[in-house]
């Protein structure tokens, strides 16, 4: 196969930085055994930071970002895929060190992909993409500690973004009365119609100081956050109670103390959504695709875009103007 494709590039020459759609072929690909007619891709976090000049993601130009893709099997070298195998592939070095999904075609190492559940199409793989993974992996966290519905309230910070946006969903469907909060104040509706039980501002979880011991507010919590709100907010996990922690968008310093983990025996969950060995990964897939499955799972889109928008749409994530999934089709 030599015709040309299509895909998003990013390249840095000293002082100059661009972003632009541009040809590519099948050579121009990095080595994997299984090549990929990509269907849908996803716009996360990294992916904004990798359309920036600083943005620390991507290593090596010029680069095809996108941390996420589902597609059809063209070719494989490899038993476990054929021709015509839908599949999905996130996380590992897509989109950081291997070219990824903002591409027509891609060309992925096998024990990276996953086959597309039954009870999910290509589309929705997408619309879930890794921020409804990484809230699965949160939730299932959650379980895996013993947590319940009757232990009481669960708090989802971030709400309105992706990964907290599908943990409000998967912890509601699950029975869990889910506390959401969110500095967005017209997202009310939004995180009600996901299954939250009531809206907090995220002034409430952290108001600029942290105590070594709050008022015991919530039992568990799910955390794409991170920073001093994370602080804060186990200063206020009841006893014996949890937080799962994925995210870094308020900053990567953690200045709480001991007390809450010595004085009321919490626990803190670190959520890692990369490197998932491929047997959870798979499990984690299969429960998206059943009893995670958010009931209405197209409401979770934000916006449906081209590759060619894509040099426009990708910053608004830095800009805090997202809600819910920015999916891209190809």
């Amino acid at each position: 196969m030599t015709q040309a494709f299509a895909a998003l590039v990013v390249d840095k020459k000293e002082e100059h930085f661009s972003v632009d759609i541009e040809k590519k072929t099948i050579q121009d690909l990095p080595e994997g055994e299984v090549l990929i007619r990509v269907h849908y891709s996803g716009i996360n976090y990294k992916d904004s930071l990798a359309s920036i000049p600083n943005g620390n993601i991507v290593r090596t130009f010029p680069f095809i970002p996108g941390i996420d893709l589902s597609g059809v099997v063209v070719s494989s070298t490899d038993p476990r895929f054929k021709e015509g195998d839908e599949v999905i592939a996130t996380s590992y070095e897509i989109g950081v060190s291997h070219f990824g999904g903002f591409s027509e075609y891609a060309r992925i190492p096998a024990k990276w992909i996953v086959p597309l559940p039954t009870g999910l199409s290509l589309k929705e793989a997408m619309v879930i993409g890794t921020a409804g993974f990484t809230a699965a992996l949160s939730v299932q966290s959650l379980l895996d500690n013993r947590v319940t519905p009757k232990m009481g309230k669960v708090l989802v910070t971030g709400a309105t973004g992706g990964v907290g946006s599908f943990a409000v969903s998967i912890l509601s469907r699950l029975g869990f009365e889910v506390e959401a909060s969110t500095g967005k104040a017209s997202a009310e509706e939004y995180l009600k119609t996901l299954g939250a039980a009531s809206i907090i501002s995220r002034e409430k979880v952290y108001d600029g100081k942290i105590k070594a011991l709050g008022k015991q507010n919530w039992f568990a919590a799910i955390d794409p956050v991170g920073g001093e709100p994370l602080a804060s907010l186990l200063s206020q996990i009841q006893y014996g109670g949890c937080v799962a922690a994925s995210g870094l968008t308020a900053g990567t310093k953690l200045p709480t103390s001991v007390f809450p983990f010595i004085l009321r025996g919490i626990s803190l969950l670190g959520i890692d959504s990369v490197y998932t060995p491929m047997d959870k990964r798979i499990k984690i897939w299969s429960r998206l695709a059943n009893d995670f499955k958010p009931h209405t799972i197209d409401s979770f889109i934000q916006q449906e875009v081209t590759l060619e928008q894509l040099p426009t749409v990708l910053p608004t994530l830095l800009q805090g103007q997202a809600r819910g999934r920015t999916i891209v089709k190809l």
